[in-house]
């Protein structure tokens, strides 16, 4: 059973947003349908089941065990404890991508985000993203928000419009970047660094880290720069999205000013 919900994205062909069923989500892992997220009831087996969570796993698909009323809430059918999430949009390789937009006339700016989980932080900041030209968006196959439909909306539709490349290893990408000639610049209250004395006119990486967590220790010990923005005020810190906005506006008036 296929739940339709069609957008016309200019980097991806219509979607689908949910299929449910055990059959249906089997055959929607054995072909070349995109699925991003696969929700199952708690508790569920069987042999259509073990033969799901078989796929699951070979195909390193992310997955939940969620309670039904979850499910009952994503399909309006009978979905026999299983419902996937379908992408709107075609993700990009990073080891295709990276290389290729470091070859062009412009210099390239890649936002990496290390688990940001909340869909409205990710929507915005990749709204923020499109309107500044940054040539794309990174983020973590699991443990991170990921590009549904609610995503789509709270962008405004900026992420059917801008790169997205989704990894399972931030650290290898973050190697690639730098063999291509980028800069690692992590945003972090704990920086030595003002995000004002960054040169962003060069290739740039910048990685931004969940509100509660900030970005991993081991992200961390790659970058380049540690740059933390002035907080005057007794909050301690800003939201992400709000944090990703400075940022890349402060890249743009630097590469704006340089032309």
């Amino acid at each position: 059973m296929i739940v339709n919900n069609n957008t016309s994205p200019k980097n991806g062909p219509d979607s689908k947003s949910t299929i449910y069923g055990l059959r249906p989500v089997i055959e929607a892992l054995e072909s070349d349908i995109r699925v991003d997220c696969v929700y199952l009831q708690n508790g569920l087996g069987g042999p259509l089941a073990g033969t799901l969570k078989g796929l699951i796993r070979d195909k390193g698909i992310p997955f939940r065990f969620v309670p039904i009323e979850k499910l009952d809430r994503l399909a309006k059918g009978h979905h026999q404890g299983v419902v996937a999430l379908i992408s709107p949009i075609v993700y990009r390789q990073a080891i295709e991508f990276i290389p290729s937009i470091s070859e062009g006339d412009k210099v390239p700016f890649l936002l990496m985000l290390d688990h940001v989980t909340d869909v409205r932080n990710f929507g915005a900041i990749a709204r923020t993203a499109e309107c500044a030209g940054i040539d794309a968006v990174i983020i973590p196959s699991r443990g991170s928000a990921q590009v549904t439909d609610d995503a789509v909306k709270t962008s405004s539709g900026a992420l059917l419009r801008l790169p997205v490349c989704r990894e399972d290893n931030l650290k290898t990408t973050i190697n690639l970047a730098r063999q291509c000639g980028f800069q690692i610049v992590a945003a972090t209250e704990k920086g030595a660094d003002s995000y004002l004395s960054v040169d962003y006119r060069k290739p740039t990486l910048l990685i931004m880290g969940a509100e509660e967590t900030g970005i991993s220790p081991e992200l961390l010990k790659m970058a380049d720069f540690r740059a933390q923005l002035p907080i005057l005020g007794q909050v301690q810190s800003l939201n992400v999205s709000v944090a990703a906005a400075v940022f890349m506006y402060e890249a743009l008036r630097q590469r704006a000013m340089a032309n």
